[in-house]
């Protein structure tokens, strides 16, 4: 079997293509930095010399770059999708860069977007694979500081719910999945321009392995953690004002 994940140079990414290869799966590593995805590379053949581990260096803020991962690709059996490059950006809507926001939107939601359309034709003509869509608890909600990022991650969470049913009104056997933590312990926080999350984060290790195995039950939204589950329930019934304003409050905290 053969796993392709995005953003897998750090964080989730990262632990996903570690624990996969514990599972005996041939990976195919993309992200930005070609000396960390060696350095992965290097290490998973070094504990798992078995394992096949091919990588590509790529900006999935680019649009064109995101169709050349595809064609680069397109004649492996991939089994497993991980779309998992993703960064967010604090601060107030009237002062973000506009360029870095549109930088966000491109990877977050476009690259999400090409990459699941591409794949899923795939997976959907042979009957078989898996997609894991990286979304975040905040995906449910409004984020006031950190506008952007939670906008881009309600459009992943919605667009695999509604793949999902698509999918499962025909019958089809490939799996799609949202994975929605809430603050992992990753580099987040230091591209995101914040100190801390505020809030007790989950360990990227057990977020990863909790996902695969979701995954391959076919579970439609992943939730790591129980604080997170009553974060995610809690949004669908609190009123809309009195939430926007506690999520603003948590956010203040992450730069105190």
């Amino acid at each position: 079997m053969i796993a392709l994940i995005t953003g897998a140079s750090s964080g989730i990414g990262k632990e996903i293509a570690k624990n996969l290869a514990t599972r005996g799966v041939n990976l195919i590593l993309v992200a930005r930095r070609t000396e960390r995805l060696l350095a992965l590379k290097e290490e998973i053949v070094y504990n798992c010399p078995e394992i096949k581990v091919k990588t590509i260096t790529a900006d999935l803020s680019k649009e064109e770059q995101c169709f050349g991962l595809y064609n680069k690709v397109k004649d492996y059996k991939i089994d497993f999708l991980f779309n998992n490059a993703g960064f967010g950006l604090y601060g107030p809507f009237l002062e973000t860069d506009l360029k870095d926001e549109l930088s966000m939107i491109n990877v977050n939601i476009k690259a999400v977007h090409i990459l699941t359309k591409l794949f899923l034709r795939d997976f959907a003509a042979r009957n078989s694979g898996y997609i894991l869509n990286t979304a975040s608890v905040a995906g449910f909600m409004a984020g006031p500081l950190l506008a952007t990022y939670y906008a881009t991650k309600n459009y992943v969470v919605q667009l695999t719910k509604a793949v999902y049913e698509e999918l499962r009104s025909t019958g089809s056997r490939v799996v799609i999945s949202a994975l929605c933590p809430g603050p992992v312990d990753t580099e987040f926080n230091s591209v995101a321009g914040v100190k801390s999350f505020g809030i007790p984060s989950e360990n990227e290790a057990y977020v990863a392995d909790y996902a695969i195995e979701r995954l391959l039950c076919g579970d439609l939204l992943i939730i790591p953690g129980v604080t997170t589950k009553a974060a995610a329930a809690g949004s669908r019934f609190a009123p809309t004002k009195f939430l926007l304003r506690t999520v603003r409050t948590l956010q203040e905290q992450k730069n105190k």
